[in-house]
């Protein structure tokens, strides 16, 4: 544990020492801060796996780091074969190469020329990152350019002072199979995964994540090896949760990821955050586009003919608002001849065009990307469990009318540091056997606590395993979960707020009729003095106001 925690920290010390040089070159609260930090510390990251990966292929073949990567020999082609999930580096790319250059005059235009080798490097072509209209974006790019020239090569030369093997390298992470690199990367990117600009861009919470994660799994009664996606991924904390959960076997992951978000921050995020969980077989399927007037899997590869990408489990946190009246009628136009946006696509507001409700889309959308045993789990705001509007409406009773509306879970208030809105997990399971829908109200769990300028509800890991195991087992518990019969569902307009299935009890006490009759003499004689206090206070009221009279000057 102990060295878990050093580790940690360490990684954290490198970051903090990354944003502080960034802030020295003027660059804080930028944007290329985020590109130039995230882009270091993965190379840090990829330099240290790959230089750990090769010494043990060198011990084994008696030979040193540097005479295998000088010869480029078939030796380097066969380590390259058996590292094919790993970025590969040129001997002059590496960290141990560079930092023996670090005064020359031009140091920074080598330490840039490295990153562009490395993302030219057809080794590494897997993990470009597509876009929707087939371009591609490397993996990475000159990083000195938005640093003042003259600055350059001692901004350059000041990075590696932070990232050298001698301060701190990753081997004993890669060493010790440590399960951190998700605080890991919620640290790293925590002052730039926010709810700003054009789209929501936040990190779901770990609880959050686990919740859906378990419960999706859970209600499959074997897990297999599965194609799994979320098409709002931002940067993939839900979907990494559950490929996680989804496990591996024979040392393979189970699950093959396949992501789409429109934002190019949020999906080199999400590179990055797969590259660091060991998804590198999953990152050829991340596309950064538009889900819902381009959608970018489908059933053959490129080929979109062969209809959208069925799959056995999806999740989403979508974002909830969001103004897409530029695309609007295209959407709706396009896919008017499929069954994709059965319930409709909302329409422009004549004012708050950003409050379009977009999420009513990608619910639509992952109802029709589902296998026939498909399984989906969806955070929505909490008002789309009761809303009477056409499209909410819509969507609700088909979930109920095909039984695939497995259960809900309401979450509490503030889940989220970046948005007040309430929010619940929509569960939903084409191969349902149920006749009836399980639904929880945790809305009054939780700790609020001071996150920055925001406060949010955390959750225990307690109250986490409480609420899986409530949902998984399908456990009713008096005004926090409930078994739904579809019927009366139906009947009550399609609520799927479990606060109006709730029994209301009505407790009886036992008592004698003398006991009653004490009672109610015990009463009358307390309301008949409450009245005739009462009238005495009416009295004193007039009295006083009789002697009111107006006075002049």
């Amino acid at each position: 544990m102990s060295n878990i925690f050093e580790t940690e920290t360490k990684i954290k010390q490198i970051i903090d020492e990354l944003k502080a040089l960034s802030a020295q070159a003027g660059l804080a609260n930028q944007g290329e801060e985020e590109r130039i930090i995230t882009s270091v510390f993965l190379y840090k990251f990829l330099n240290d796996k790959f230089m750990y990966n090769l010494s043990k292929f060198a011990e084994e073949i008696g030979e040193t780091i540097e005479e295998i990567l000088k010869n480029e020999n078939d030796e380097l082609d066969a380590f390259y074969d058996t590292t094919s999930g790993d970025v590969a580096f040129g001997y002059e790319d590496t960290i141990q190469y560079l930092i023996n250059h670090v005064e020359q005059a031009d140091f920074y235009k080598q330490f840039d020329d490295a990153l562009v080798r490395i993302a030219q490097n057809t080794r590494n072509d897997i993990f470009a990152v597509e876009t929707a209209e087939g371009s591609y974006r490397p993996l990475f790019e000159a990083i000195s350019t938005p640093v003042e020239p003259s600055n350059r090569n001692n901004f350059a030369k000041n990075i590696f002072g932070i990232i050298a093997q001698d301060k701190f390298d990753f081997s004993s992470a890669f060493a010790g199979s440590f399960d951190f690199y998700s605080t890991i990367f919620e640290y790293l990117i925590k002052d730039y995964n926010v709810a700003s600009g054009v789209y929501a861009e936040y990190f779901t919470p770990q609880s959050v994540s686990s919740i859906i994660a378990r419960c999706l799994v859970g209600m499959s009664d074997k897990v297999e090896a599965s194609e799994i996606s979320d098409p709002a991924a931002g940067s993939g904390s839900l979907v990494l949760h559950l490929a996680h959960e989804l496990g591996q076997e024979n040392g393979l992951n189970r699950a093959i990821v396949y992501t789409q978000d429109i934002s190019s921050k949020s999906t080199r995020f999400l590179r990055l955050n797969m590259m660091l969980n060991g998804m590198t077989e999953s990152l050829g399927h991340i596309i950064q586009g538009d889900t819902l007037l381009n959608p970018a899997h489908f059933q053959t590869e490129h080929e979109p003919t062969s209809g959208l990408k069925k799959y056995a489990y999806q999740t989403a946190n979508p974002p909830f608002k969001l103004d897409f009246s530029s695309t609007r009628d295209a959407i709706e136009q396009k896919w008017s001849e499929t069954d994709r946006f059965f319930a409709g696509v909302p329409k422009i507001p004549a004012n708050k065009k950003e409050s379009m409700a977009v999420y009513l889309l990608f619910i639509q959308h992952i109802m029709y990307c589902m296998k026939d045993n498909g399984k989906a789990a969806i955070v929505v705001p909490t008002g789309f469990l009761t809303a009477k509007s056409k499209i909410e409406y819509a969507i609700r009773q088909r979930m109920v009318d095909k039984h695939i509306i497995k259960g809900v879970i309401s979450m509490p208030s503030n889940i989220f540091a970046n948005t007040g809105t309430n929010v619940s997990i929509l569960f939903l399971d084409n191969a349902n056997t149920e006749e009836e829908s399980f639904l929880v109200d945790a809305s009054s769990l939780g700790k609020k606590v001071k996150d920055g300028k925001n406060q949010r509800t955390v959750l225990s890991d307690k109250e986490v395993n409480r609420i899986i195991d409530v949902f998984t087992n399908r456990k009713v518990e008096d005004d926090f979960s409930v078994s739904v019969p579809y019927d009366e569902m139906t009947e009550k307009n399609y609520s799927f707020s479990a606060g109006q299935y709730f029994e209301v009890k009505i407790e009886h006490i036992d008592i004698t009729p003398e006991e009653f009759n004490a009672n109610m003499a015990a009463r009358k004689e307390r309301l008949s003095a409450l009245f005739a206090k009462g009238h005495e206070l009416e009295t004193s009221i007039i009295e006083q106001m009789g002697g009111l009279y107006y006075e002049e000057d």
